[in-house]
């Protein structure tokens, strides 16, 4: 009786709603159906079934021995005489006598002449954690390659850089060229490296033009080469070009190198063990290295008095959205979201009150609401305790004028264009996940597909051999949770709207 009252549309929704609240659909039930089908779709392809799960290969490593502490509780603003990227936004000559005139290049022989393991040991002290996303201790990471006895290692730069609200990097290569074939040199020496090769985005034509004249001009004058600054160290730096999201994994990376397919490696083995065809291999991101520099020539006490204990220095964070002007800086870690967004981007469009919520790292970290961006500091453990990470800083500010279903539905199906369909739960999870989002925006479903949402989440996580599902499941689960009530007033606008024509 009640199918017949009611028009098309809204049969259709009945019958959604009858099929979410049967078994299949009930992830607070632990029935055998919903077991099943959690096991089904847990279960890996029989290419990654073997593969280690992406959160055993990115755990963090502890303090690297050496480290510096400090007590410092009031961050930022940096003063002019702390920044590292003094050019960043152009405005001085980026080519070599520019360069030079700002600190570049400065006794770098200097520095090589104190030895590998001086170098290795003050980047160490330093406690500079990668700031690619990771947070990884650079120390650390590089005392594995350091280690590994061959005289084929290979260092790679990562410039790949595709993330959406993210353009840190480019800046770098477009602005300050030599301080990324400074830091390769450097880092290079100190694990071991004769040769370098730089993965530029091949969107980024400009930028990569810039470096292949830095090097050019480095190759000229001795800086680099047989005979790197007079010190008889050999140190080749090569560019090579690709052009896809994922090759910001290094896996994928080395892959993409290779000539194969731009796919993350199960691992073991890692990168250090076996890499660019089968040499001991390193990749790090290029605001990582661009840093270490200035890092050797002021010492690690100086880089350790900026920012919170065991999240030190200074970080690059683009901020864009609805603020008043989007805009790179660079900043002390540890300083509030709240003071970066205002002091350098104008505030929020409307006001703070009109902020509805904040990606802080870049489209693939989890939302964080007003109050918790209203108090959080800008690193790395303050945004593990609010449920977020601090990821590569592309700080997205979403205000109360938009839609946020719009935004919802943009958002994940940023992650269907961009899985390699190599991983079971990452290939259908962006199948599924979009869809479901698509619908949230039309109000074409029912709330409880929320909770289904979660299920999927679940499964996605911890299961794949890199990080691009989890990022999926983690910003599945913030969207949900900071904008459910939106898609439930969604629903019952769609259904009003059906029963009054």
């Amino acid at each position: 009786m009640l199918t017949q009252l009611l028009p098309q549309k809204g049969l259709l929704l009945l019958r959604r709603w009858q099929l979410g609240n049967s078994p299949l659909f009930q992830p607070n039930k632990d029935s055998a159906e919903m077991r099943k089908i959690s096991q089904n779709a847990g279960k890996m392809s029989k290419n990654t079934a073997a593969a280690t799960p992406a959160k055993a290969c990115e755990e963090k490593a502890p303090p690297p021995a050496g480290m510096l502490s400090n007590t410092k509780t009031d961050f930022g603003p940096l003063t002019d005489c702390d920044r590292i990227f003094q050019n960043l936004y152009g405005r001085l000559d980026w080519r070599l006598k520019g360069a030079c005139a700002r600190g570049d290049w400065y006794r770098t022989a200097d520095l090589l002449e104190m030895g590998p393991q001086w170098i290795m040991d003050e980047v160490k002290r330093s406690g500079l954690r990668g700031r690619g996303g990771s947070g990884y201790y650079a120390g650390s990471k590089w005392e594995q390659l350091q280690k590994v006895e061959s005289k084929d290692k290979i260092l790679i730069l990562n410039c790949a850089e595709g993330e959406p609200g993210t353009c840190k990097d480019r800046e770098i290569l477009r602005h300050e060229p030599h301080k990324i074939i400074e830091g390769c040199l450097l880092a290079g020496f100190a694990m071991g490296c004769e040769k370098c090769i730089i993965y530029v985005r091949n969107r980024f034509y400009n930028e990569a033009c810039n470096l292949q004249f830095a090097l050019a001009e480095a190759y000229r004058y001795g800086l680099i080469g047989c005979n790197s600054c007079d010190t008889g160290i050999k140190f080749e730096i090569h560019v090579q070009r690709g052009d896809r999201y994922l090759t910001g994994e290094e896996t994928a990376l080395v892959n993409c190198l290779m000539g194969k397919l731009a796919r993350p490696r199960k691992r073991p083995p890692y990168l250090h063990e076996k890499g660019y065809f089968d040499h001991p291999s390193t990749v790090i991101n290029t605001e990582s290295l661009a840093v270490v520099p200035t890092i050797l020539r002021r010492g690690a006490k100086w880089f350790t008095s900026l920012g919170r204990n065991m999240n030190f220095g200074t970080k690059l964070f683009n901020i864009s959205g609805h603020v008043l002007h989007p805009c790179t800086v660079e900043e002390e870690m540890s300083m509030p979201l709240r003071d970066i967004i205002e002091m350098h981007a104008g505030g929020v469009c409307g006001g703070w009150n009109n902020l509805l919520a904040v990606w802080p790292g870049g489209l693939s970290t989890p939302l964080i609401g007003r109050a918790a961006a209203e108090e959080v500091l800008m690193d790395y453990d303050a945004l593990e305790a609010k449920g977020s990470e601090l990821g590569t800083g592309g700080i997205i500010v979403v205000c109360n004028d938009c839609d946020p279903l719009l935004v919802m539905q943009h958002t994940i199906e940023f992650y269907m264009k961009q899985t390699c369909k190599q991983c079971t739960p990452c290939r259908d999870g962006a199948i599924w996940l979009p869809e479901i989002f698509k619908n949230f925006t039309r109000g074409e479903s029912v709330p409880h597909m929320m909770e289904f949402i979660e299920v999927i989440s679940k499964t996605m996580t911890g299961t794949t051999i890199c990080a691009l599902s989890d990022s999926q499941a983690n910003v599945a689960r913030g969207l949900i949770q900071h904008f459910g009530p939106y898609i439930e007033e969604r629903i019952i606008e769609y259904i009003n709207d059906d029963g009054s024509s």
